[in-house]
């Protein structure tokens, strides 16, 4: 299934309509409501308890919030920013009811997963839009752009000074120190890593040779845990280079990048232009299940080009909580808990995507 971008609403909001075809109706069951929210006959009584994606834990902070704001004191629903490793391993060992990850589940993954699901299986649900923004610390040298191939070299540690030729010659009249680049990466597991390692090995092969994972695999550069330790390092730290979740940019008004993307243009990071890398996404799902295919080197202007999905991963069947899971994610992928996400630095789902996940929630059983 493709899908197809129509337009945006105005500012970051996503809510355009993306039509899908192929497998299957794009309009979502009465009994779920394309543009149902966790009315207070969805609330369900109870606790939950989830972990994983440090990207959409802002996203979750705001969406329990309101949640229990609507659901009272009896519904209750704790999200720990672990990483998507953990929170996969959590969901896995049984200790997480629900879990977050900026990955779908891994073949080796689903079915360990799936083996959870009593008379089910593990469902990838999309929930969030998040554009990774490459950060850095470089005094007097804002609004700096970089190639995929210039990227790949530098966190290969094959660039290592900053006035090095392939960056000046991308950033023509910067001014580019005489300094030692000093990048930085996740110590945990991270979808981040995952999506970000992606982008690289799809769109600069020759210069990226470690694939991709949600472990950091290439030699050199210093370590930190989690997206907010991230942030943190690149804002004290001169001359550092790293990777987030444009939230966590944004929090710490950290210098970004524009990327080269396939159409040859250098993308300003936002909302939008993160949105429009999606319109070649594919659902590469069936039966409930709606992980998707990204196309890194996108043609499509204007886009941006480093992006990730986060996924709730939640039982179709057999979970003792289903219900309370679904009530939750009810409210998550209703058009009410998408607009949060607009203010939070994060892009709605496109609708009819919305829309699909709204579907997979509402046969949760």
């Amino acid at each position: 299934m493709k899908l197809q971008r129509s337009g945006f609403v105005a500012g970051i909001a996503l809510t355009a309509t993306i039509a899908l075809t192929a497998c299957g109706s794009d309009n979502a069951p009465a009994g779920g409501g394309s543009g149902s929210s966790a009315a207070p006959g969805d609330c369900v009584s109870g606790s939950l308890t989830a972990q994983g994606s440090t990207a959409q834990k802002n996203a979750m902070d705001e969406w329990i919030k309101a949640y229990q704001t609507k659901c009272g004191a009896d519904a209750k629903v704790d999200y720990q920013g672990t990483g998507s490793g953990a929170g996969i391993e959590a969901f896995i060992a049984g200790t997480a009811d629900f879990a977050g990850s900026d990955s779908a589940l891994k073949e080796d993954e689903q079915p360990q997963a799936d083996a959870k699901c009593a008379g089910g299986k593990a469902l990838n649900l999309p929930m969030v839009i998040g554009p990774i923004a490459v950060v850095y610390n470089v005094e007097g040298a804002d609004g700096l752009q970089f190639s995929s191939a210039t990227l790949a070299k530098i966190f290969a540690g094959k660039i290592t000074k900053w006035n090095d030729a392939a960056i000046a010659a991308e950033n023509s009249g910067a001014k580019l120190p005489d300094a030692n680049i000093e990048t930085v990466h996740r110590a945990d597991e991270s979808g981040t890593t995952d999506n970000f390692t992606k982008f690289l090995s799809k769109t600069a092969e020759a210069d990226w040779t470690f694939s991709n994972a949600k472990a950091w695999k290439a030699p050199g550069g210093t370590a930190v845990s989690k997206s907010d330790g991230i942030a943190t390092k690149v804002k004290g730290t001169a001359n550092t280079i790293s990777y987030v979740e444009m939230s966590f940019a944004e929090n710490q008004a950290l210098q970004t990048a524009k990327i080269k993307n396939g159409a040859g243009e250098f993308a300003t990071l936002s909302a939008e232009s993160a949105g429009k890398t999606f319109e070649n996404a594919e659902i590469k799902g069936k039966d409930g299940d709606l992980a998707l295919s990204l196309d890194y080197a996108t043609t499509t202007p204007g886009a941006y080009p480093i992006v990730l999905v986060t996924y709730e991963i939640a039982c179709s069947k057999g979970s003792a909580k289903a219900k309370a899971v679904q009530s939750f994610l009810k409210y998550t992928s209703s058009t009410e808990g998408q607009k949060e996400l607009s203010e939070l630095g994060y892009a709605p789902l496109p609708e009819t995507l919305r829309a699909k996940v709204a579907e997979s929630v509402a046969s949760i059983a």
